[in-house]
């Protein structure tokens, strides 16, 4: 099993979900390069069929091509855009959320008989290898809305997830089977700086919610994500912000104010440092666009 044989399983995927909606496994299919989009990566992986794409997060930069598998164990601020395509070889990817209900149920079967080899960063590439290919042509073979796919999808996405598990780049998915490992542990931070990114936030407090005393959370952090907590929020707060600014409903200053930020320079600064144009520009360029479609 390799690539180009899912390659036209994922593309009649792809038009079961534009009739009929989303189905899962998700398969997303782009006719152009997209601009760059600053979002959140939760849990997932994604596999390239065709075409590529980049991505870069407070790990560092990524360029994925057709074979190349991406697995997201944290939530990951990046900005990403896909960088190859075209209406005669459209990129193509599948989309697999990764379920923590599934995990916690393959925790008590595997245990700590998995493999070694452990990755601690948050973001992690590599080939997917066969039997993971050959359980997702499984999944896309599968008929959308038929009683075969309502039995068999939930015991294919199991099998996925211990494919994803076994193989060499799952070691961030393999630490967080365990509620007391330290991935774990800073999952649940990080789901709390997600909840209240816009709002002060203090390290001694996420490090007590976390149970670690706050040298350690700082260390184990860094090494999952690749940056600090407060780099983190910030990450949140400016990627929040460039959706808002595109959104073209809010000032500059309202949408500093809106993700957490006192000082309006300092927004700009640390908005500009990130997506290399100041807010302003974000804002002109929305309203240029919608002036263009009217």
């Amino acid at each position: 099993m390799n690539t180009n044989e899912l390659l036209p399983l994922a593309l009649r995927r792809a038009e079961f979900r534009a009739s009929s909606g989303t189905v899962w496994p998700l398969v997303v299919v782009a006719t152009r390069p997209t601009a760059l989009e600053a979002t959140v990566y939760e849990p997932v992986m994604c596999l390239i069929l065709q075409g590529a794409k980049e991505a870069t997060s407070r790990q560092g930069a990524i360029r994925l091509r057709s074979g190349d598998c991406l697995l997201v164990s944290h939530d990951t601020p990046v900005v990403a855009r896909i960088t190859e395509a075209s209406p005669d070889q459209p990129y193509v990817a599948v989309i697999i959320p990764i379920n923590a209900a599934i995990l916690r149920g393959l925790y008590e079967a595997l245990g700590d008989r998995g493999p070694g080899g452990d990755r601690p960063g948050a973001v992690n590439t590599g080939r997917a290898d066969s039997p993971t290919l050959a359980t997702l042509a499984r999944s896309l073979a599968l008929e959308p809305g038929t009683v075969e796919a309502d039995v068999l999808a939930p015991l294919l996405a199991k099998e996925l997830h211990y494919r994803l598990l076994v193989s060499p780049m799952g070691g961030s998915l393999r630490q967080l089977l365990s509620p007391s490992s330290h991935a774990n542990k800073i999952a649940r931070a990080i789901a709390e700086i997600r909840r209240h990114y816009g709002e002060s936030l203090r390290l001694a407090d996420l490090a007590r919610l976390a149970g670690m005393s706050p040298s350690s959370f700082h260390s184990h952090f860094k090494a999952i994500t690749g940056t600090t907590p407060i780099q983190y929020q910030k990450d949140l707060r400016l990627t929040e912000a460039k959706r808002l600014l595109e959104a073209g409903s809010m000032t500059v200053t309202q949408v500093a104010l809106a993700v957490g930020y006192e000082s309006g320079p300092q927004f700009s600064r640390e908005y500009a440092r990130k997506f290399s144009v100041p807010p302003k520009r974000d804002l002109a360029r929305r309203h240029t666009t919608a002036l263009g479609q009217d």
